[in-house]
């Protein structure tokens, strides 16, 4: 057996075994789930990405808008399970329509958003979405992936460079732009999709009307009608009929 022969089975070997061990099973999304890096480590980088957040977007001053925020999120955070996690809930004041969480529990929502949202269930439901993505892992199974796809297409770039030659940059370039219009935008949509189901059930735990998530989300829709979009396909969330077909499933208790 020639030595780069032998080498390319080594490195796929262990590549392949690396894959193995690091796939947990994930009983809120129920599927098993890619996962290189531990939870801890992403909340230790999220807390200077907060900094950063909120030294750009600064916190709105009145208290009552933060508590109400607050007051909505919390139950949800309990129904949740994640209460390892050093949970905030701020509203920063930006017009634009948007919100997330980062791997230390930190929520945050812009004004903009917060004046959309016609009442509190909606409300509910945008903070319920975003404790999903934490339930489910998604920070730390996106950044698994991220690390698993450059790492593929580095290894690959190896692998080829002997048969390839002068072009082995550029097909390596177009692996790379098709693991991530192939692998990581659609797991992205999936994300958004799990993290919207669950929200839904920490909705019905907590005691919230999981309709407010349709009403958001019609919400959304208008808001945004008339701006141009990026196909689905190369887009990190879902069309808005998508999203809504599926909450409705989700509402309905049928399977999504």
């Amino acid at each position: 057996m020639c030595g780069l022969c032998a080498s390319r089975r080594g490195v796929l070997a262990g590549l392949a075994a690396l894959g193995a061990a690091a796939c947990t099973e994930n009983a809120a999304t129920g599927r098993r789930q890619l996962v290189l890096v531990d939870d801890a480590q992403l909340a230790g980088l999220a807390d200077a990405s907060w900094r950063e957040m909120a030294a750009k977007f600064r916190p709105v001053a009145d208290p009552t808008v933060q508590g109400r925020l607050s007051r909505i999120g919390r139950p949800l955070v309990e129904a949740s399970g994640r209460t390892d996690l050093d949970w905030s809930f701020t509203v920063l004041d930006s017009p634009e329509l948007n919100a997330f969480v980062l791997p230390n529990g930190r929520v945050g929502v812009f004004s903009g958003l917060m004046r959309l949202a016609g009442d509190d269930d909606e409300l509910a439901s945008v903070l319920g979405h975003e404790v999903g993505h934490i339930v489910a892992r998604h920070p730390a199974e996106r950044v698994s992936q991220e690390l698993a796809v450059n790492a593929g297409v580095s290894i690959v770039q190896l692998l080829i460079s002997g048969e390839a030659g002068q072009y082995a940059d550029e097909i390596a370039g177009a692996l790379g732009m098709g693991a991530v219009y192939g692998v990581l935008l659609p797991y992205s949509r999936n994300h958004e999709l799990e993290a919207d189901r669950i929200g839904v059930d920490l909705m019905r735990e907590v005691g919230r009307d999981p309709r407010g998530a349709i009403r958001f989300w019609a919400r959304m829709s208008a808001a945004a009608a008339g701006r141009p979009r990026p196909p689905e396909v190369i887009s990190t969330h879902p069309a808005d009929e998508r999203r809504m077909a599926a909450l409705e499933a989700a509402i309905g208790g049928a399977p999504t």
